[in-house]
């Protein structure tokens, strides 16, 4: 290499190295960059680990794709296997629909198409605490959760021949207060209910219709299975028990019922036109425009600490024809009387005022005396007692026969007093020669009691009427907040048997009037024959006291203002109109007539004689 060669070697490498001296990056510079490959480094391996995961989403998606689908047609086939062609109607979100009118709002559930409660607006339901404090609260019907109102659908094939309507989703169309509601089951195939509310009425029109399964001109079973739990409506909740009940009407025949006091079952084999499940004051009805073909009904007591007052069911056979609607309606409301009778089929008989010759003299008789009188005063209570006033006056001619007889037993006393001095140690003789004596005067012992006995129908048919009479409930009077039950005028700090642990202030009116009455008939009878008698009149108010204290407070307020007119009564009739010589005389007219025995009198003294033989018989032994 020459000395050129070596001297331009030198100069090259030498600005080589001056370049790379001033062209080298600062620690700054290589930091930064060091920085910014790390940065790429990351995103590189973010967007590899998200890729990544994506990958195994996709695989996992479609694995979990592919379970849900073998679990999807696992469910479906354990659906059509359970439900055969309803298996897609058995799956679903349960949503609650309303119809409403200005009487009641009805909430409905698409599951099982059931009516999940009715709230009535016009009534509240009254709840008390344990100081007596009360608060009103909206009145529900059929709202229990344990409530079941389904049908037994047949249809055939895997499902094992019978399909319930309450595990079935139904598609819902409402149109204002009309709501329709159906469960498909394939092409053509289905099972509908439809409701509808009209305004200013308790009755919904409901129908079911089925279509799709057998021949157009079929006619198909199926069963209704309607299980209601009461609830406890009133404050009184063992006096509603007592009212509360299934009942039912068969095609041509009157209604009846299941007990109201003890578990009972009903099994009607013949056409009903109705079912009702009943409370004290309200019920819910089913009605057929035509018939059902059979029914079986029952009622199971609860005890008294359960929450529910009684469980009620009701099973009926309904047929079917083609795909022609089964027409019903449905009454949930009141037990008003005009608007059930209106609703015909004897409806109105739901209303617990009695059978037979007590129920008649309720329902066309004191019913219609009372609401006449309701047009005119406002007040419950000034009704019950203008009711009195009638009742009394209607019963007048008995109560002065009663009267008149008692009047004349009392102008013998001094006659009968003889008698008891004459034979002092011969009770026995004293009855003889006593029967004898009122023979001879013409007078009747019994004349005093035949009048009351006649009386009996119309106390027993008052029994049954306050109660039952929903124009009490929730009515008050003076002191009564509640007439259709007791009244509260005091509490107790501690509970007497059989008693309770408040005071009914009507019920000590009328036991105390009760007693004053009693004394004073007593000073004008002769007990003589039976001294009991005496004492057992003075003790049957003081028993009925029990009775009557937890009774509804409209009737024990009636008995009292009874009681109060029977002494005016008695005192102006005995001291003002019977003339009480007059009575004298017709004693002593009837003293000289021709005495002539009756086959009762005959009997009667035979009968006095033979005990007196045994008495003395007894003696000498």
């Amino acid at each position: 290499m020459d000395r050129n060669t070596v001297i331009g070697v030198t100069l090259i490498l030498g600005i080589l190295l001056v370049w790379q001296y001033f062209s080298a990056p600062s620690a700054e510079t290589i930091e930064a960059e060091r920085r910014i490959q790390d940065s790429i480094a990351r995103v590189e391996f973010v967007a590899d680990s998200l890729n990544q995961v994506a990958m195994n989403a996709d695989k996992a998606m479609d694995s979990d794709t592919t379970a849900a689908n073998e679990q999807d047609s696992i469910l479906t086939q354990k659906l059509s296997g359970q439900f055969g062609p309803f298996a897609a109607a058995a799956k679903g979100v349960e949503h609650t629909y309303k119809l409403e009118n200005d009487l009641m709002t009805v909430e409905i559930s698409n599951k099982g198409g059931r009516i999940k409660s009715v709230t009535l607006k016009e009534h509240f339901k009254v709840l008390e605490d344990e100081a007596g404090n009360q608060t009103k609260v909206p009145l529900k019907l059929l709202e229990d959760n344990k409530n079941e109102f389904s049908y037994t659908i047949p249809v055939g094939g895997a499902a094992g021949g019978l399909v319930k309507t309450e595990d079935l989703y139904f598609e819902a169309e409402q149109q204002a207060n009309t709501l329709v509601l159906k469960a498909n089951a394939g092409p053509g195939q289905f099972f509908e209910q439809k409701y509808s509310l009209a305004d200013g009425n308790y009755l919904l029109d409901y129908d079911i219709r089925m279509k799709g399964f057998g021949n157009e001109t079929d006619n198909t079973k199926i069963k209704l299975h309607w299980k209601n739990y009461l609830d406890k409506l009133e404050i009184n909740s063992q006096y509603e028990m007592r009212y509360s009940s299934v009942y039912y009407k068969e095609i041509e025949k009157d209604p009846d019922y299941c007990s109201c006091t003890a578990d009972d079952e009903e099994l009607i084999e013949k056409s009903l036109k109705w079912t009702s499940h009943s409370n004290q004051f309200f019920n819910s009805t089913l009605l057929a425009d035509k018939s059902f073909d059979s029914g079986d009904f029952e009622t199971v007591m609860l005890g008294e600490d359960d929450e529910d007052l009684k469980l009620l069911e009701s099973n009926l056979v309904l047929g079917l024809e083609g795909s022609n609607p089964f027409e019903m309606s449905m009454y949930v409301g009141p037990n008003e009387f005009e608007r059930l009778r209106a609703i015909g089929y004897d409806a109105e008989d739901i209303v617990p005022f009695g059978w037979s010759i007590f129920g008649t003299i309720n329902r066309w008789i004191i019913r219609p005396i009372f609401s006449f009188l309701s047009q005119f005063v406002g007040s419950a209570g000034i009704v019950i007692l203008l009711l009195t006033f009638i009742v009394k006056g209607a019963l007048y001619p008995l109560t002065y026969r009663m009267i008149y007889s008692q009047s004349k037993m009392a102008a013998l006393k001094p006659e009968l007093a003889k008698l008891k001095d004459k034979y002092k140690d011969d009770s026995q003789q004293v009855q003889v020669e006593t029967m004898k004596m009122y023979r001879e005067f013409g007078v009747n012992p019994l004349g005093g009691c035949l009048p009351v006995v006649l009386q009996m129908p119309i106390w027993f048919a008052l029994y049954r009427f306050f109660p039952a009479s929903i124009e009490f409930r929730q009515v008050s009077f003076l002191w009564a907040t509640d007439l259709s039950s007791y009244d509260v005028f005091a509490r107790l700090p501690f509970e007497i048997p059989f008693y309770g642990t408040h005071v009914s202030m009507f019920t000590l009116i009328w036991v105390v009037t009760t007693i004053i009455y009693t004394y004073y008939n007593s000073k004008l009878m002769d007990y003589s024959a039976n001294p009991m008698m005496k004492y057992m009149q003075f003790a049957m108010p003081v028993f009925f006291i029990f009775f009557f204290n937890n009774f509804a407070s409209g009737l024990t307020a009636y008995l009292a203002f009874s009681n109060i007119l029977n002494i005016a009564q008695t005192l102006i009739t005995k001291n003002v109109i019977i003339d009480q010589d007059k009575i004298l005389a017709e004693l002593h007219k009837n003293k000289a007539k021709p005495k002539k025995k009756s086959a009762f009198q005959e009997r009667l003294e035979a009968a006095m004689r033979e005990q007196q033989k045994i008495q003395a018989d007894k003696k000498k032994k």
